[in-house]
């Protein structure tokens, strides 16, 4: 049986996530509950229970909801046990699993630092839960990791199998394949996501999420490797690239400074 995740918008540009059980899809998980009032309406929207609480990091995003859905609720909470992280029950780390029996969920932990130090995502179920590792079409910012980190994250990530659903937390799709489109514009795979993505956001949709197999087709952060990415990374750092992570060090680098 495949998930079924019910996404809950919140702030600017945030998506929270509530996972339905498989054993009782009336009991949910809450994934990255940044706004406590933004998840107690989408449970009662959608009249499901709150069962748990996966925390990727602790960025107040991400984290902000926890403490007060924890104790209105009485769930435990799971979070990387590398972050100070007030709430967290369950603190996790790389190779841990998250199982709740009830629901009829599993979830595999991986450690992908690179945007802070202790970032986990939450593998299972055809299904990638990964904060702000991965996006449709970029990466986080290294605020507390390294590029050799983040790029071992990120090839982690890519060896899920090619229909995992990604579930990441932010609408950021559009402007990342702005980016993407000037690092690689020969690359006809984008050029139609960039078409598709302009038309769903211009309808209001969201992008996400999205698929591995799609982000290693269109992904520059993926695709370090592909002989564009790499020439557009050293004209603009104007010099040689000397490897992949050097690579991925001058894009996210460039990212960061983008206004496309």
């Amino acid at each position: 049986m495949s998930l079924q995740v019910i996404t809950v918008p919140a702030f600017a540009d945030n998506y929270l996530w509530l996972v339905r059980g498989l054993a009782d899809p009336q009991s949910v998980v809450a994934v990255d509950p940044g706004d406590a009032g933004a998840i107690e309406a989408a449970l009662a929207a959608h009249q499901v229970r709150l069962a748990a609480i996966l925390v990727t990091h602790h960025h107040g995003d991400h984290v902000g909801g926890v403490v007060a859905l924890a104790a209105a609720h009485g769930v435990p909470v799971y979070g990387p046990a590398a972050e100070d992280i007030e709430g967290v029950t369950h603190p996790l780390a790389d190779g841990d699993a998250v199982a709740l029996p009830a629901l009829g969920l599993q979830f595999a932990v991986w450690a992908v630092p690179g945007h802070t130090r202790g970032h986990l995502a939450y593998v299972g179920h055809g299904a990638v839960f990964c904060g702000d590792t991965l996006f449709s079409g970029g990466c986080g910012r290294l605020f507390e990791g390294t590029p050799a980190q983040m790029h071992g994250s990120l090839n982690r990530l890519g060896t899920l199998a090619a229909d995992t659903s990604v579930y990441c937390a932010h609408e950021y799709t559009a402007s990342n394949l702005r980016f993407a489109l000037v690092v690689e514009p020969g690359n006809p795979a984008l050029q139609d996501y960039a078409a598709d993505v302009a038309g769903r956001r211009a309808d209001g949709l969201a992008t996400v999420p999205t698929r591995i197999d799609r982000e290693r087709a269109v992904n520059p952060v993926l695709r370090v490797d592909a002989p564009e990415v790499r020439a557009s990374a050293a004209r603009h750092a104007g010099r040689a690239i000397t490897g992949s992570v050097d690579a991925l060090a001058v894009l996210r680098e460039w990212k960061n400074g983008f206004r496309g």
